[in-house]
């Protein structure tokens, strides 16, 4: 469990509030949030999340951030903000760039503002090693070049440049968590989206007969197997992190934390876990390189282990795979007890 710091003034009991609570990390974050004692009032909109995810002991408000912030924030005592309401697909952040701005910018602009006149300085913020664009050397480190690639990378680059000047002009106390590829589950709580994109959920539906395979994107990149590396780190883990940042904030500072396990898996390495894991042969064919994949992107998380005392203790790919087998297992139960209806 995550060990609050003795001098936090967030502790336990106090009321936060989890913007994008219906979506996969957020979702997460109010889960552990409500377990270790805080009171948490969640908003979203339902566009993309699933209302299900949002821990019943929490407080549900439905709509747009933008048009219920001041309505939650006023006369309460929340005192500490997790905000990960945003667009977040690379692919159509390129084909619908407006909604990416409207929704990550102008969204946090509104929520910003709302805080800072109700007194609330304490933020947490899902930023995303898409700021980075394509690193030219791994492991990436905080002070490396911000080259986004894509309008979701460079609208997230832009909050956080929002959220430094906010600390320096206003005395807000925030830290934008920069992660690599998030996956596991929590429980009942898991990745379960309309559209899918990340690579283990994608592997585990071949797995329960929903895909007939997995496409590998490159078998000829300068890995030692040939496919691409990344860095996966447990959802679990993640959620620490957001709360060790949120309890040691300080009022006029903005800190940045990448955070990954700091070790590499292939695709090829994936799917073969996978594989052991699950029982299935799990049939992969090869593809065509895609454009704009890097063949290794791989975190540092020296300084979130170092200035948060953070310690991901669940990113060894095995654990990862097997709870996020027993999440997808119980969705596909769930959708055939529905059939059978």
């Amino acid at each position: 469990m995550t060990a609050i710091p003795d001098s936090s003034s967030l502790a336990p009991g106090s009321h936060v509030l989890v913007t994008g609570a219906a979506g996969y990390v957020g979702s997460v974050c109010a889960t552990v949030l409500v377990e270790l004692g805080y009171r948490v009032t969640v908003v979203d909109d339902l566009s993309t999340g699933n209302r299900s995810a949002i821990p019943a002991e929490a407080t549900f408000v439905e709509g747009d951030i933008r048009d219920v912030a001041e309505e939650v924030l006023a006369g309460s005592d929340i005192s500490a903000v997790f905000h990960f309401a945003a667009r977040s697909l690379v692919g159509e952040s390129v084909e619908k760039p407006a909604e990416y701005w409207h929704h990550n910018v102008v969204t946090t602009l509104e929520l910003l503002d709302s805080m800072r006149g109700h007194g609330v300085n304490n933020l947490v913020f899902s930023s995303t090693a898409a700021c980075y664009g394509e690193p030219e050397q791994v492991p990436i480190t905080e002070d490396m070049p911000t080259q986004p690639t894509n309008p979701y990378g460079a609208s997230k680059l832009t909050i956080d440049n929002i959220i430094t000047s906010y600390a320096t002009a206003y005395g807000l106390g925030a830290t934008s968590l920069r992660y690599f590829n998030v996956a596991g589950a929590y429980g009942s709580v898991g990745e379960n989206r309309e559209v899918e994109t990340h690579l283990i959920p994608l592997v585990l539906q071949v797995a329960l007969g929903h895909r007939e395979h997995i496409s590998m994107f490159g078998t000829d990149w300068p890995t030692e197997d040939g496919t691409a590396v990344r860095d996966y780190i447990h959802i679990r883990d993640l959620a620490d992190a957001h709360i060790l940042a949120a309890t040691s904030n300080t009022p006029g500072v903005h800190r940045i934390f990448n955070l990954g396990s700091g070790d590499g898996f292939s695709v090829k390495q994936v799917v073969d876990t996978c594989r052991e894991v699950t029982g299935h042969p799990i049939p992969a064919v090869e593809a065509p390189r895609r454009a704009g994949d890097p063949a290794t992107l791989i975190a540092s998380s020296a300084k979130a282990i170092a200035e948060l005392g953070w310690q991901p203790s669940r990113s060894d790919l095995h654990t990862i795979v097997s709870d996020a087998w027993a999440f997808t297992q119980n969705l596909g139960d769930q959708a055939h007890s529905a059939r059978k209806r």
